[in-house]
């Protein structure tokens, strides 16, 4: 019989954590990493940094291989932490449902495409004079847009009727800045939204059942009620009686008439 400590159940739960989502695992890590070297850094020479690898467009003009790859290792603002959450909650899903390679490409595709629409954009409003020149070397790093996309393609792993309640969640909270603010960033988050969702074809024979909001919820709920359910006390059987704690194995004397 094979001993298993109850101390190894939370390691263990991690490691299958990271053989379910390596490389959410692995992408979270390099961005801790990053985070403490920006903390180390000072405030002139770490936007001057960031500038280097941001993906806005004088350095998409000159380098736009090592900028696309780079600037999806940095936080521009916002902690690390936050966004560990986030990625628990939307890429670790998604990676162990489309598996990682379709998850990578769903994440690093929605990346290029949702930049070149917003910095396409941005050129546009400054030929026509609508932005000013300096414009073209506007700080833009972070992992926003990619993430969004991840939020939006996780709209196919949600069972209907949920899935266009989820997605009109998701239409608004990225809809709704950009019709308020109407910022370029904004647009790439909203791009980024239709690109998520356009990379239908790769869910499309994932197995298992669509996740199901309402058979979750029961599930906790009884999981819930279980734990908190009183268990019956030592000595106790149902449906026999209840020994007495000390046995007499003496027989009582009948009295003499």
């Amino acid at each position: 019989m094979r001993f298993r400590s109850p101390g190894m159940r939370p390691v263990r739960a991690v490691l299958g954590h990271v053989r379910g989502a390596p490389g959410t695992c692995l992408w979270l890590a390099a961005l801790f990493v990053t985070t403490i070297a920006l903390r180390h850094m000072s405030p002139e020479f770490a936007a001057d940094f960031l500038r280097q690898r941001s993906t806005n467009i004088h350095e998409l003009s000159a380098n736009p291989r090592r900028v696309l790859m780079t600037s999806a290792f940095w936080i521009d603002g916002g902690s690390w932490l936050s966004y560990a959450v986030l990625y628990a909650l939307f890429h670790a899903p998604a990676e162990r449902w489309l598996r990682t390679w379709r998850w990578l490409v769903v994440a690093f595709g929605t990346h290029v495409a949702a930049t070149f629409v917003s910095e396409g954009a941005l050129l546009w409003a400054i030929r026509h004079d609508y932005a000013p020149r300096a414009a073209v070397n506007t700080l833009d790093v972070g992992v926003s847009y990619a993430l969004a996309g991840v939020v939006a393609v996780l709209t196919y792993r949600i069972a209907r009727p949920y899935r266009y309640l989820y997605l009109l969640v998701v239409l608004v909270l990225y809809g709704a800045p950009l019709l308020d603010r109407r910022t370029f960033t904004d647009l790439g988050h909203f791009a980024s939204v239709l690109i998520g969702l356009a990379w239908y074809p790769l869910t499309r024979g994932r197995g298992g059942a669509p996740w199901n909001p309402a058979d979750a919820a029961r599930t906790a709920v009884g999981r819930a009620r279980g734990g908190f359910a009183r268990r019956p006390r030592p000595g106790f059987r149902t449906g026999r009686p209840r020994r007495a704690p000390f046995r007499n194995s003496a027989s009582p004397k009948r009295a003499r008439p």
